[in-house]
């Protein structure tokens, strides 16, 4: 007896030589979809047989069946979900309308760029964010796709579009948005201020992603007309500061740098402030200042506005003989050994340079 009617409880296969579930573990053998299921030897009339009143599976979804009696795993209801997104329309169907032909491609492997991917609060859960709820808990998952692509919501599966798609990351072997992505996604579904905020902020504290990326993400999103969202992205900020900064002290002391002067504002001497700094080295004349160019709204007449200011406060320190060195979070996390050598050579270059005028320093 051919392996497929074993897995299956006696079915006759076709005789297109089906293949067996041998390959298939864990939720694959428990979630399966009408193209899979006719290559296993399962007609669709077999498999509605089956899903009938006393019948051994059920339909979770169109086009998508558990082979068990009973709720789904938070695995296999992640599965489904990705298995429905990937069906077609049949041919001659409406746009929209609910598809009929199953691709037969696994949920979670890896193909072209308009590959399904789970997004909002279950990507989030997935990606460890312990402020995101468990997968238990939510009412739906949330798959990203084409534009293009017109499947409809149903069940527990909510369809979000986007006009390009992200590189799906590979998380328990599923295809899930990058964590800036799934962000904007969850939080378009959150009118909880309180969420919002735990949310964003875990995501820079603990390194999930940068300021940058979310607040552009957010941006591109339109959800910064939301009051709420403007109010959670300032903590966002004021979180990427923190860690920004935090990454700076471990900068200077791994990598045995002299001790700065931390966040101090320079004035000249009965004259006006020349601004704020993050680490200043006196004896140097060496500045080292953040810029997480992190603009909230885009590149708005505002932000024009505060940037012709920073480059007009660099510019004056720059005049009277004080290096300023500017250092991004990114570049702080990605590459901290490269970014000692910059300040460390900007250090050393302090003897050949002519003396710089008196400042005076003052804590911030």
């Amino acid at each position: 007896m051919n392996n497929s009617s074993t897995s299956f409880g006696g079915e006759t296969p076709s005789p297109l030589f089906p293949r067996p579930l041998s390959h298939l573990t864990g939720a694959q053998r428990r979630v399966l979809s009408a193209a899979q299921l006719r290559e296993h030897g399962v007609s669709a009339a077999r498999a509605a047989a089956r899903c009938g009143p006393g019948g051994p599976w059920q339909q979770f979804l169109p086009g998508v069946f558990l082979l068990h009696q009973g709720p789904p795993t938070s695995d296999e209801r992640l599965r489904a979900a990705l298995l429905y997104a990937e069906l077609r329309p049949a041919p001659g169907s409406a746009d929209g309308d609910v598809p009929a032909q199953p691709t037969d491609r696994p949920a979670g492997a890896r193909h072209s760029r308009d590959t399904a991917m789970i997004t909002g609060l279950a990507a989030l859960t997935l990606h460890g964010f312990s402020s995101a709820p468990a997968l238990t808990a939510l009412d739906h998952v949330d798959v990203l796709l084409p534009r293009t692509r017109r499947l409809r919501s149903t069940g527990c599966v909510r369809i979000v579009r986007a006009h390009a798609l992200p590189a799906a990351e590979q998380v328990t072997g599923l295809p899930v948005a990058p964590v800036a992505r799934a962000l904007a996604d969850a939080v378009a579904g959150l009118t909880d201020p309180a969420a919002v905020r735990r949310l964003l902020t875990e995501a820079v504290r603990c390194g999930h992603c940068e300021p940058a990326c979310a607040v552009r993400e957010l941006t591109q999103a339109r959800l910064l007309s939301r009051p709420h969202v403007v109010d959670a992205v300032d903590s966002l900020l004021a979180a990427g500061r923190a860690v920004a900064e935090g990454r700076l002290y471990e900068m200077v002391r791994t990598h045995g740098l002299p001790e700065p002067l931390w966040n101090v504002d320079l004035r000249l001497p009965g004259g006006p402030h020349l601004g704020g700094i993050d680490a200043y080295w006196p004896d140097h004349a060496v500045a080292v200042e953040l810029d997480p160019r992190a603009p909230r709204h885009g590149r708005t007449p505002e932000d024009e506005v505060e940037w012709s200011e920073c480059a007009r406060k660099r510019e004056h320190l720059e005049r009277l003989g004080i290096t300023v060195v500017h250092l991004t979070p990114r570049k702080l996390r990605d590459s901290p050994e490269l970014q000692a050598t910059v300040v460390r050579t900007a250090l050393l270059a302090s003897a050949d340079r002519e003396p710089p005028a008196r400042v005076i320093v003052l804590p911030r």
